[in-house]
């Protein structure tokens, strides 16, 4: 049962095979067994997970079942769930439990899903192989020697660890697609706007985007079916119809037009990384897809323009954490000021308050002209040089990440090659893409390689449709390491 689709486990706990109390039982004993090992998961709680296993028996008893009513889901350490601890990898946060649901836990909890835990983080999402965490790194389920990528490096090793079903991430700045891409599983950022941030707790409010996380892109498919729609509380929230993301997995491929950008192929990328995703090109030509070559001049700006924007965003939606209202306040101070530095200091990890100094510095006066403001003027460039590129192509292909997943520790001293991991992902942030990656091989180190599909905006189903026609053809995604 364990490596059954989204669609099988709903088959079977709609035919009696398998009880959702049994399918979330089965989980909740891996958890027990692995998670020592894994550290994927920062909060779990059987009871309450079993208590809305129980209640799913009933919906499925009364026939009034869904998609995916009854299954175990993964819910990153970000997204506030009523009574539960929500940390968002923080010390700040440690011992915060939400008094709400955010957007997407009601989303689904209305679906009949069983939230199985809370999976770990870099701390606020700021990090590229979830060694922020102040709850500890996560390990790589293909070799526990290494990351399994960040922001949502906890969810893609419980995703490929087989300790949940599915999981639901957040992308920045390429934090679903690179754990993604490194744990051998498949992620999708959808368009911005499109999924609600409310509850979500904030890093980058105009880059934040949750999605879903899973084995295959038709498990994300039905999983972005239930994640997104209006929600008037979040001003960001686009009002549009529900789209069902299911209905094109099975159009064929025959016409499609892949366009390939120069600057994804250039210096910096792995050889084994570039070889496995020229064979999956491969196989899409055969599938009856064409390629185009195509440019994005100003992507190679794409990692310095983030790390203006994001930072500055980061500074003032962190301002919040004072040890006043909520949060980690400081034992011992002599006064209100002393409070506030102390209270911080010691509650945010150092990667964090790094990124507050930047943020702050830019957005300082003098210095907001010359450096935010002209972020947001690249950033335009980069969205324009997409529309320019989809004029000549239906989808965008290339890779995931410049290398298969490195060793734990190997990058903690140099930020700078760190925040380079996402160098192919930021683009897609900076413009509002959706985004996904697919595993398409496996590395010379045999860890997994991801292929990434950008398409424009609200394409997500074209997408998922060409994710999922190269999925029927190849196994990759359906790989384990356990």
């Amino acid at each position: 049962m364990l490596n059954s689709s989204l669609k099988q486990m709903a088959a079977a706990l709609r035919a009696n095979e398998i009880s959702s109390v049994e399918l979330t039982g089965l989980y909740l004993e891996r958890i027990a067994a692995h998670n020592p090992s894994y550290n994927a998961y920062i909060t779990v709680n059987p009871e309450m997970s079993l208590q809305q296993a129980r209640l799913a028996d009933e919906m499925l008893a009364r026939g009034q079942a869904q998609p995916l009513t009854g299954i175990p889901i993964g819910q990153k350490d970000i997204f506030c769930a009523k009574g539960w601890r929500t940390t968002c990898g923080s010390k700040m946060l440690a011992d915060f439990i939400a008094p709400y649901d955010a957007h997407v836990i009601e989303q689904f909890n209305a679906a009949g899903a069983i939230n199985l835990g809370k999976t770990n983080m870099d701390e606020f999402a700021m990090g590229s192989s979830n060694e922020t965490s102040y709850f500890g790194p996560v390990k790589n389920p293909w070799d526990q020697t290494r990351v399994p990528g960040g922001s949502s490096g906890g969810a893609a090793s419980a995703v490929a660890a087989r300790l949940c079903a599915a999981a639901t991430g957040t992308d920045t700045g390429g934090s679903i697609r690179q754990p993604a891409a490194l744990c051998g599983i498949t992620g999708i950022k959808p368009t911005y706007g499109t999924v609600s941030r409310y509850g979500m707790i904030a890093f980058a409010s105009s880059l934040d985007q949750a999605g879903p996380m899973a084995r295959s892109a038709e498990d994300c498919a039905l999983l972005l079916n239930a994640m997104t729609g209006f929600d008037e509380r979040d001003s960001t929230s686009l009002q549009r119809e529900k789209e069902d993301y299911v209905r094109d997995l099975d159009l064929p491929l025959k016409g499609l037009r892949i366009g390939l950008p120069r600057e994804f192929f250039a210096e910096g990328l792995s050889p084994d990384v570039a070889a496995r995703v020229e064979d999956a090109l491969s196989e899409y030509r055969r599938l009856g897809a064409v390629t185009v070559d195509i440019s994005l001049p100003n992507s190679k700006l794409a990692v310095p323009v983030y790390y203006v924007l994001a930072p500055a965003e980061a500074s003032s939606n962190l301002s919040r954490y004072d040890g006043v209202r909520y949060g980690y306040r400081a034992p011992e101070y002599a006064d209100i000021t002393e409070m506030y530095e102390k209270s911080r200091s010691q509650g945010f990890g150092n990667e964090v308050k790094r990124r507050i100094m930047i943020g702050t510095y830019v957005l300082s006066h003098g210095y907001y002209d010359a450096y935010y403001l002209q972020a947001q003027k690249i950033r335009r460039l980069i969205a324009q040089d997409f529309a320019e590129a989809f004029k000549q192509c239906d989808v965008i292909m290339g890779p995931t990440s410049p290398s298969t997943a490195f060793r734990l520790g190997e990058k903690g001293d140099d930020p700078v090659q760190m925040y380079l991991s996402d160098i192919y992902t930021i683009a897609v942030n900076l413009a509002g893409l959706p985004g996904m990656s697919i595993p398409c091989g496996f590395g010379d180190n045999g860890m997994p390689v991801g292929m990434q599909i950008i398409g424009d905006y609200f394409s997500e189903a074209r997408m998922l449709n060409a994710a999922h026609q190269y999925q029927l053809a190849t196994d990759w995604h359906s790989r384990s390491p356990v």
